[in-house]
C-alpha cells in the first residue's frame, strides 16, 4: 500500500527516525482539506513512547479539525536542522514522514498530560506550564496520529 523509497541507501533507521521525531520541535500536518485540496499546517508535537504515537494540541475548531473530521488520514514531515560535512557547503538533512491515522483524544487526563510533555519541550519553567494548561485545557483539543507506516532518510542539498 505504501510506496518504497527509491533511495533505499539514504534511508534512515526506525531508531533515528524516532529520535527525530522526540528531538524536534515542530513539522508539518498534511490532511484531506476542503474540496480534496492538500492542507498543510506547521504544528508542534509530541512523540509518545509509551504508545508510540504522534500527539498534537488544536483549538476545537477550524480548517484543520473539519478536515480530520472528514477523512482521519494524515501524514506528518519533521525535519531536523541539518548538518555540514567538513569542506563541504551543502547542507545534510535528515526529515521523517510519518503515515497514519488520526483519532480524537477525548480523556482529560491524558490531554493535561501530553499537554504537560509537550511544554517541556520548551520550557522548564513549571510554574508558567501549570498556568497555561489550567487557562486553556477547555478550550484545548488534543489528537493522536497513530503511524501506519514511517520513513526516513539523509539528503545531501548539493
Amino acid at each position: 500500500m505504501f510506496r518504497k523509497m527509491q533511495r533505499s541507501k539514504q534511508r534512515l533507521s526506525e531508531e533515528e527516525c524516532i529520535r527525530i521525531l522526540k528531538q524536534e520541535l515542530r513539522g508539518v500536518l498534511s490532511v484531506v482539506g476542503d474540496e480534496g485540496y492538500p492542507y498543510g499546517v506547521p504544528l508542534n508535537h509530541y512523540y509518545c513512547e509509551e504508545d508510540g504515537k504522534l500527539y498534537f494540541h488544536s483549538g476545537k475548531t477550524g480548517h484543520k479539525i473539519d478536515a480530520i473530521l472528514n477523512c482521519d488520514k494524515a501524514s506528518f514531515c519533521v525535519y531536523d536542522q541539518g548538518f555540514r560535512r567538513e569542506g563541504e557547503w551543502a547542507l545534510n538533512i535528515r526529515s521523517v514522514i510519518v503515515f497514519g491515522r488520526i483519532e480524537l483524544v477525548e480523556d482529560q487526563k491524558k490531554l493535561y498530560e501530553i499537554a504537560a510533555a509537550l511544554s517541556h519541550k520548551f520550557t522548564d519553567d513549571e510554574e508558567y506550564i501549570r498556568s497555561e494548561i489550567e487557562h486553556s485545557a477547555k478550550r484545548t483539543l488534543l489528537f493522536a496520529l497513530s503511524p501506519e507506516h514511517m520513513t526516513g532518510k539523509l539528503v545531501n542539498e548539493a
